[in-house]
């Protein structure tokens, strides 16, 4: 039985290639090298070409370069050790001369030369380095490249190429080291890698990477020849760990089967491509000056992109029937290995005699390698053999391969294309500059507008102004000299009117002097002196009158202060009065908490017979007993005497501390079923839907949130949650929580309402199932506990419906994307979360709507675990005759070859 040692990342060592405590390893002459010009990306003497045949290129721009060829000899293994102990090798190697002779009898051999010949002692790295690092370069330079390992089945193929050495990094393959390399070499800015990981198995094309996508079929360009696969999937590549993790998802899914060769011999053809895109800048290009020819312009470089292929091709072994003892389907099997490698064996056999029809169609694998023999790409070819001479029919054929495809030759060329995307961002960018400078200049030029303007303002106002002062000055002038004129004229007029006055005086003398004038003289007097009297007492009577009121108004002002300051008092005495009535509330609160804690307490202790089980109790029991006054008080009188609703009134007390302490009593009144209605019937739920809307404390928040998961038990309850809008109210707290215990109670009380038939559409519409998926976020694990039971809650409801006809179609949970997470936590550390979980992809595969999207998202597998390795029986049952009811599980189980 041939050793499995080269096997990827399974079996023993037996057969491993280790290299001497002490080897003096010498530089390899195996990598082709280009002309000097067409190593650098700027400059390059290469012409892009659209151009890729499987028949040597006759001409043309291009470099020449042969298939290059390694032979590489795997080490006896345990069985052969012992079954050809009496026989030497059947393979003598000559590394130094590069050579290999193959032994007929004990005095007769061939000897074959190869580009390179490595010894069982060869390491992995030199391997890499003599075969795939020339082409991993000239794939970083723009070509595309091939390394492909043929051979015998049981002599080393993945081992060289697929290893992927997670527990010792000196075993890894060409696949892995030739990502390392990429990586390294290129920029995350501005390169790309993408990858391809295929299998082609009984001429069909299967994606690795998306087991459902079975049939890819391969694309000819008319134009150009170019074999493409736009079936398959790209995944982008940006480290390593990524890389890796994408070649255990393709090693899972590639077929191998246990032969005498091989205990797990490849089944199937494993091609990984790698996409490379990078961009690189192109000559500058001078152009004479019109007026002075010395001098010239130069443009700036055009932006390319470069874009190269590298195919890895881990060939499934060549074997002869009667050694590999296949039967059965591993028989056709081997059939259509055996037809596919010999088409490829007729394609290189035309090649190397350069015949003018090569068979390229014949078979799928030489369609796809159509451009890596004869055509385009710079390939690299290994081929493994086994020391033993029991195979050495096999060995022989493996070494004619070898020597034959060395007589193939490829042209060699690079693919650009114009960075069109580079070139529009570099032209965006020069816009956006001229945009911004044009925009200063304009702004400049405004401003020295404005500055002008100004100015100009200036220098008329300044004229104005000395135009106003002059005509000021003119006009004051000219009403001082009016003023002048006007003054001496009244001088004039006022003597005139003396000397009128003096000659009127004279003349009326004597008619004044008569004796009624001082008659009527006395009587005025002494009018005019009573009535200065009179006015004078009116004054007094006035003055009286004024102090009489200013003395009213200040003792009306004393009794208003009087009225005030009484006032202030009763109103603390109001505020005093509810600041007691709320202490009284809380302390009847209290004591109702105390005394469901007793109780809590006394049943534990009952429970535990009439001895003292919990000793530490005694004192807490004995407190609590005091507080009641020495006899127990039932809750409901206790309830009775606070009041439901003096306790819902307290929600909206101004006191933070109050308002947090009635919320947690109502949460703690709302765990027993007994006085679940009557919170709910005197607005308890309103008040916490409040509550949850509107405070942004977190610790009210929390509270209202777990009150409102325990009123969310009774089904009654649930239906009015959703009436007043409590689902959207969960789902927006759900999205803008960050603490743990928030999202647990939030997630509590969606899960409960999971559980209600009538609910199941109303929860997608309001968002209650994305929320549910949201809070996965926060990782904490009892967070993560309600996310699957409600999960399982929702899957159980929707199976029910489904059984009993009401609905139909793919689960509501499968639509909302948490198939992939249910998957995931199948197999949790947390026995909670497995169990919801495994709970809800039993009922998930109950409805023949789900069966194709559960098979392609992995839960089959779960399934079949959960069958064999749940620790609860009634889950195992389920899950087994659900899978045993399935149309759809059947088939794939058949095609897996799954028995349960």
């Amino acid at each position: 039985m041939a050793s499995n040692g080269y096997r990827n990342g399974t079996g023993t060592n037996k057969g491993a290639i280790k290299p001497p405590a002490s080897s003096n390893i010498r530089s390899s002459s195996f990598k082709s090298r280009l002309p000097p010009s067409s190593n650098h990306s700027t400059g390059s003497a290469l012409r892009r070409t659209s151009s890729a045949s499987f028949t040597t290129a006759a001409g043309g721009d291009g470099v020449p370069g042969r298939v290059r060829v390694a032979v590489r000899l795997r080490p006896r293994n345990a069985e052969e050790s012992t079954a050809d102990a009496d026989f030497a090798d059947c393979v003598e190697l000559q590394p130094e001369l590069k050579r290999l002779k193959l032994r007929k009898n004990n005095w007769e051999s061939e000897t074959y030369e190869f580009d390179e010949v490595l010894t069982e002692f060869a390491s992995q790295k030199r391997v890499y380095e003599v075969v795939a690092k020339p082409v991993v370069e000239s794939v970083l330079d723009g070509y595309n490249g091939t390394v492909m390992a043929y051979g015998q089945t049981g002599t080393g193929k993945t081992f060289t190429l697929g290893r992927l050495g997670e527990e010792d990094t000196s075993a890894r393959g060409i696949m892995v080291r030739s990502m390392e390399e990429i990586l390294a070499n290129v920029s995350p800015e501005t390169d790309s890698i993408s990858v391809s990981y295929l299998q082609l198995y009984m001429e069909t094309i299967q994606d690795l990477l998306d087991p459902a996508n079975d049939n890819i079929s391969i694309v000819e360009d008319p134009r150009t020849g170019d074999v493409s696969l736009p079936g398959a999937t790209h995944v982008e590549i940006k480290d390593e760990p990524s890389f890796l993790e994408l070649l255990r998802l393709g090693e899972a899914h590639r077929i191998a089967a246990n032969t005498k060769l091989n205990t797990e011999s490849s089944r199937s053809h494993a091609i990984l491509m790698v996409h490379v895109k990078r961009s690189v800048l192109g000559e500058e290009v001078a152009i004479p000056s019109e007026s002075d020819k010395s001098s010239h312009f130069v443009k700036p470089p055009k932006p390319l992109v470069r874009k190269s292929k590298l195919v890895l091709v881990d060939l499934a072994g060549s074997e002869r029937v009667q050694k590999s003892g296949s039967e059965g389907h591993m028989l056709e099997e081997a059939k259509s290995i055996n037809l596919s490698l010999s088409a490829l064996g007729k394609c290189i056999n035309a090649l190397a005699e350069n015949s003018a029809h090569v068979p390229i169609r014949d078979s799928k694998l030489t369609r796809l390698l159509r451009d890596s023999f004869g055509g385009t790409a710079r390939t690299s070819l290994i081929v493994t053999i086994g020391p033993s001479p029991r195979h050495r029919g096999e060995t022989a054929s493996t070494i004619l391969f070898g020597q034959r495809a060395m007589k193939v030759e490829n042209m060699l060329r690079i693919k650009e294309e114009f960075d069109y995307k580079s070139l529009a961002r570099r032209l965006e960018i020069q816009l956006d500059k001229l945009i911004a400078e044009n925009e200063r200049q304009q702004k400049a030029f405004d401003d020295e507008v404005e500055r002008i303007n100004l100015e100009a303002q200036n220098r008329v106002s300044e004229v104005e102004r000395n135009f106003t002062d002059a005509l000021e000055k003119e006009r004051l002038k000219c009403q001082m000299e009016y003023m002048e004129s006007v003054k001496k004229l009244e001088e004039k007029m006022i003597e005139n009117q003396r000397k009128h006055q003096h000659d009127g005086f004279m003349k009326d003398k004597c008619n004044w002097e008569g004796p009624g004038f001082s008659e009527d003289i006395a009587e005025v007097k002494k009018l005019l002196e009573k009535e200065i009297q009179m006015r004078k007492e009116a004054e007094k009577e006035v003055n009286k009158l004024k102090s009489q009121l200013g003395q009213h108004m200040d003792a009306g002002a004393g009794g208003d202060a009087e009225i005030l300051k009484l006032q202030i008092a009763l109103e603390d005495e109001v505020h005093q009065k509810k600041k007691l009535e709320e202490e009284i509330i809380i302390l009847r609160s209290q004591m109702l908490q105390l005394t469901f804690e007793a109780d809590q307490m006394r049943r534990c202790l009952a429970r535990g017979g009439s001895g003292n089980a919990y000793p530490g109790l005694d004192s807490p029991m004995s407190q609590v007993r005091d507080s009641l006054s020495g006899h127990k008080t039932p809750v409901s009188a206790l309830f009775d005497q606070v009041g439901v609703q003096k306790i819902l009134d307290l929600l909206e007390s101004e006191d933070a501390n109050v308002r947090i302490h009635a919320v947690k009593v109502v949460a703690n009144l709302a765990a027993e079923e007994a006085n679940q209605e009557r919170i709910v019937e005197a607005g308890g739920l309103t008040s916490l839907l409040m509550l949850l809307r509107s405070y942004e404390d977190e610790t009210v928040r929390r509270v209202a949130a777990g009150a409102i998961a325990n009123l969310a038990m009774n089904e009654a309850n649930q239906e009015l949650i959703m009436v007043q809008g409590g689902i959207s109210l969960l789902s927006t707290t759900a999205s803008d929580a960050e603490d743990p215990q928030t999202l647990r109670m939030v997630a509590g009380a969606i899960a409960n309402l999971c559980g209600n038939d009538k609910l199941q559409a109303t929860l997608r519409s309001e968002g209650g199932i994305k929320a549910l998926l949201g809070m996965v976020r926060c990782r904490h694990p009892d967070v993560l506990s309600q996310v699957a039971r409600g999960i399982a809650n929702f899957a159980k409801c929707e199976s029910r419906a489904s059984t009993n006809g009401i609905r139909s179609g793919r689960s509501l949970l499968i639509d909302e994307g948490a198939l992939p997470w249910i998957v995931q936590n199948a197999n949790n550390d947390a026995a909670p979360i497995r169990r919801h979980i495994e709970l809800a992809l039993c009922h998930l595969a109950q409805h023949e709507a789900n069966a194709k999207d559960m098979i392609n998202g992995g839960a089959l597998w779960e399934l079949v675990r959960i069958t064999r390795d749940c620790s609860r029986e009634d889950i195992r049952s389920l899950a087994r005759r659900t899978l045993n009811s399935s149309l759809l599980f059947r088939s794939e189980m058949r095609r897996l070859r799954i028995e349960l």
